[in-house]
């Protein structure tokens, strides 16, 4: 996996996009009741503790390795098994014909039967799947990941090592839209709260997008 991020420039070169992918569920549109007291001399910003909750938002977001780019978000009311593989569809659309590499965790959404059901006509492969929790390819996680993961396929999966999300770069971009809008936003509804993430996405693009400097090599951190 972390081979991939170093790999990343020279395979976005050849076209090959290095996608770093996960949800981020269960984001609040939350609105303080009260208004905020603005800083002043020797005093920050002073926010009020009661609010009203509007509802949640999922957002699944894709981070480009090479660019440090944010590309086809997708942000709903749940985070399922089909939104999962509706937004990889959605990704993968953009640009139909190239390589695909997607870096993920080891989430059972990330492995279900219908995203191998997307990838095998995909990728032109034409052969008996099998049935889920029976036969063949679909049977379990297990050859359900070793199928996602072939290296020979046009669209393929990269999973970080089980507990270690934290590999995942798109992570990484999470805390930064933490910090940068959610943390003191106010959202009257999960309308303006997705509307207010697609901006800070656009912002995100045109403004503050690079790559992320990874150094981590993949050797133990702690023996």
């Amino acid at each position: 996996m972390c081979k991939r991020y170093h790999q990343a420039q020279e395979l976005h070169e050849q076209g090959v996009p290095v996608i770093s992918t996960d949800e981020k569920t269960g984001i609040q549109a939350l609105e303080p009741i009260h208004p905020s007291h603005p800083m002043r001399p020797s005093h920050p910003e002073a926010v009020e503790f009661e609010y009203e909750r509007h509802g949640t938002q999922a957002l699944i977001a894709n981070v480009e390795v090479a660019t440090g780019r944010v590309i086809a978000p997708s942000i709903g009311d749940t985070r399922t098994e089909a939104d999962f593989v509706a937004h990889l569809a959605a990704t993968v659309d953009t640009d139909p014909q190239a390589e695909w590499i997607f870096i993920g965790d080891q989430l059972n959404t990330h492995q279900p039967a219908s995203l191998v059901e997307f990838v095998a006509p995909r990728c032109a492969i034409e052969v008996d799947l099998g049935r889920k929790e029976n036969e063949g390819i679909l049977k379990s996680m297990a050859s359900r990941a070793a199928f996602l993961q072939d290296p020979t396929h046009r669209i393929r999966f990269v999973d970080t090592p089980t507990h270690c999300s934290w590999l995942n770069q798109v992570e990484i971009w999470f805390g930064i839209l933490t910090r940068r809008l959610l943390k003191r936003g106010r959202f009257a509804s999960t309308e303006e709260l997705k509307q207010r993430i697609l901006a800070f996405i656009e912002f995100f693009n045109q403004t503050l997008a690079k790559p992320f400097r990874w150094t981590y090599i993949g050797k133990p951190l702690m023996v």
